[in-house]
């Protein structure tokens, strides 16, 4: 005789993830919230990074250090004879010579303060990385599955270094005045990936692993899926915008919704080979990037609408703040394209691209984690 089910056992629930969380309940207790802390500063310096890197390009002063050095590149010029050796190794590359011909060493040390401080800061970030994560490893204070994953991030963060130099060394050679614009999207594309995992690692730690079990029963198979594609939207948009600055692009065309007059004026094509124009056209790349903001705009508006249906008042709200943001994106963007993208307009944009972009993860990770809620609420 078949054992009877009580009328209140869950359909959905199985006795692996009984065991599971019997299992969670006795297993050894972590210091997630610490190593939560501890991964919140490297956001922090990680969005300062963004911030710090976006003015050392409106400032033009990404070339003004012509030389890596990863460990004594941190100590800057000491006296005026290093002050005039940085100089003059500078006055040697294309950007002084094509453009900066009658700059003085006063006026030098300007733009090189930006660039040095840029890569102090990541240096910075590489050494919190290193001390927390040799002492939570060594006092075996790391959770079960998450020694890979703090790993990766410090991987990341090395590529990141090389990549920087990569794009760097592209605008010392002969003719170039400023880095390659697909290398600038590459290393302010992965810059936004090592953020947002951080950003869902944080989230992640600071709850529990059996908050984290109980609500994923609850996740939203739709505005996960939505959520998802929002992420990947945003930050192709962040790609697009990338290109955009490498190319300078955000001053030639002001007018708007028309650029040039026109919906896409005749000369977005005029480099060959035809693909070239996609990241080397001002034109055309600023043309991407609003066609990309009124794709996310749309399809921000479609998730924001289906999570009106959700009956979690937590992930409703997430999606609230989503759609604040990107309303106030566009608009910030549009301000900034009319007024000929000043840098103190521009960088707000930028760093307003890293408000956004964490609150779309940050939805998508409500609808996947949903906190738990009073029935009378839901």
């Amino acid at each position: 005789m078949s054992k009877s089910r009580s009328i209140f056992e869950e359909v959905d629930s199985s006795k692996s993830e009984a065991k599971t969380e019997i299992a969670i309940r006795k297993r050894r207790v972590y210091p997630r919230g610490a190593i939560a802390v501890w991964i919140s500063v490297l956001f922090v310096l990680a969005f300062a990074m963004i911030v710090v890197g976006g003015l050392t390009r409106l400032t033009e002063s990404g070339l003004s250090i012509t030389e890596w050095k990863p460990v004594t590149g941190v100590v800057p010029p000491m006296n005026e004879a290093d002050w005039a050796g940085e100089f003059e190794k500078y006055q040697q590359i294309p950007q002084f010579e094509l453009l900066n011909p009658e700059m003085t060493v006063e006026e030098f040390k300007s733009i090189y303060w930006w660039e040095w401080s840029h890569r102090v800061l990541g240096r910075l970030v590489g050494l919190v990385w290193v001390v927390g994560f040799v002492g939570f490893l060594a006092t075996r204070n790391i959770p079960p599955g998450w020694t890979g994953r703090l790993l990766g991030l410090g991987i990341l963060g090395g590529i990141q270094g090389f990549i920087g130099w990569w794009m760097v060394a592209s605008g010392l050679g002969s003719g170039m005045v400023s880095v390659a614009p697909y290398r600038l999207a590459v290393h302010l594309g992965l810059a936004f990936a090592i953020l947002g995992l951080i950003a869902w690692y944080v989230m992640t730690l600071r709850r529990s692993e059996q908050d984290l079990l109980q609500a994923r029963r609850q996740r939203s198979e739709v505005l996960m899926r939505w959520g998802g594609i929002l992420v990947f939207f945003a930050f192709f948009q962040i790609l697009l915008g990338a290109l955009v600055a490498g190319n300078d692009a955000g001053r030639g065309y002001i007018d708007w919704p028309l650029i040039g007059g026109r919906i896409l004026p005749e000369d977005a094509f005029e480099i060959a080979p035809w693909w070239k124009n996609f990241v080397e056209t001002q034109i055309l790349v600023q043309f991407n990037h609003r066609i990309g903001g009124y794709v996310l705009a749309i399809l921000g508006a479609v998730a924001w609408i289906r999570s009106r249906k959700s009956g979690q008042v937590h992930v409703r709200r997430a999606f609230d703040a989503m759609a604040v943001a990107l309303i106030a994106q566009i608009v910030l963007g549009i301000y900034t394209l009319v007024n000929a993208s000043p840098w103190q307009i521009a960088i707000l944009h930028q760093a307003g691209a890293v408000v956004l972009f964490v609150l779309v993860i940050r939805a998508r990770f409500a609808a996947f984690y949903p906190k738990s809620q009073r029935i009378a609420r839901s």
